[in-house]
């Protein structure tokens, strides 16, 4: 919206065309996020439900009793701003539309006093994200242009062509556990809002600086994204967004974002990964958040359905077993695991994007 009123205003006043300068537009939509967030949060803890705290984590009784479920008043900012700062086609309309409804599941659960079933959010998770992966094929530009879709994969140095029901099921398969891994990190203060950010900040680097750039592009053999530039502002949108949550959830936390937040920056940060073309991009971003959250997810599943026993002298999620086993305070944990995931990303993006 203010991109299109920039087309109007330029005629009356020179300097509004700077509001069409996705440079700009990426200032302040961060700017925006973070301090409409800051500001409006507290405000509405009144409004939020109670964390009922959860079974099997050392944090139950610290986190009994807070506000929760704040991603409903976060991510809502991150939708609105998006639409009025971001010129957007239906693909990421659609994809915005997705990221709110994942929210609104989400916030259903932390509202609901018993809880939702892990069945019944599974399925919802898993329907959400097999409307996301059509969504984002069969609105691809490159399909809408050439009836075929490509990933760039490393050491590969030429686009693979994509068959549909194999780009569904990858995005389908990527999308899910994204959504279940960010949401098993959220036990630690700032855990994964900061894991989080770090892969937000990298993704829209990479859509704004890389995909969206035609020489930067052609220079890495990385089919360059037209829309890449537009992709780079919802993101750092989401990332201004998150920042001032994080404000008010450092440790010790004030308020926590609950399912309502954790689902719907995991879906997010799995459509960025999609969006890029490349699926291994969601290593660079959440490296240390599948590690934490997804190898219990892998030990649950296995024990329950193939009665098969893993990593029995390892507590999960990660975090929960460092502070158990080895002493770790949150803060310790939460800085050493930004470290790790920090140090991968810049390790795999090199990867990724020299080695072709």
């Amino acid at each position: 919206m203010i991109f299109k009123l920039a087309e109007y205003l330029r005629s009356l006043y020179g300097p509004a065309r700077l509001l069409q300068s996705y440079g700009v537009l990426v200032i302040i939509a961060v700017l925006a996020g973070f301090l409409i967030t800051v500001i409006l949060l507290p405000r509405l803890y009144d409004l939020l439900p109670r964390d009922r705290g959860r079974e099997f984590t050392l944090t139950t009784e610290i986190a009994k009793g807070k506000p929760t479920g704040s991603g409903v008043v976060f991510i809502t900012i991150f939708v609105i701003l998006a639409f009025l700062i971001t010129p957007v086609n239906l693909r990421q309309s659609l994809i915005i539309i997705l990221t709110w409804l994942c929210m609104l599941t989400g916030y259903l659960d932390d509202r609901s006093m018993s809880g939702w079933g892990e069945y019944r959010k599974g399925f919802l998770d898993l329907l959400i994200s097999v409307i996301a992966s059509i969504v984002l094929y069969y609105l691809n530009p490159t399909y809408l242009q050439f009836q075929k879709v490509f990933f760039w994969l490393p050491f590969i140095s030429h686009p693979v062509i994509i068959a549909p029901w194999l780009y569904i099921f990858i995005g389908t398969i990527l999308l899910w556990s994204s959504i279940n891994t960010t949401n098993c990190t959220d036990g630690v203060d700032g855990l994964s809002s900061t894991l989080v950010l770090i892969g937000l900040l990298t993704m829209g680097a990479v859509f704004y600086f890389i995909l969206g750039h035609v020489e930067i592009a052609s220079y890495l053999l990385i089919p360059n994204l037209e829309t890449g530039a537009s992709w780079g502002i919802i993101t750092f949108t989401l990332a201004g967004s998150l920042m001032g949550y994080l404000w008010h959830n450092a440790y010790p936390s004030k308020v926590m974002m609950g399912d309502a937040g954790s689902r719907a920056l995991g879906f997010y940060i799995g459509v960025t990964v999609m969006v890029s073309g490349n699926p291994f991009m969601i290593f660079a971003t959440s490296l240390v958040i599948f590690l934490n959250g997804g190898m219990g997810l892998l030990k649950v599943a296995l024990m329950r359905f193939f009665g098969v026993k893993i990593f029995k002298d390892v507590r999960f999620p990660l975090h929960d077993h460092f502070r158990k086993n080895h002493d770790w305070s949150p803060t310790q944990v939460l800085i050493k695991f930004m470290i790790m995931q920090l140090l991968s990303t810049i390790a795999i993006l090199g990867i990724l994007l020299k080695i072709r």
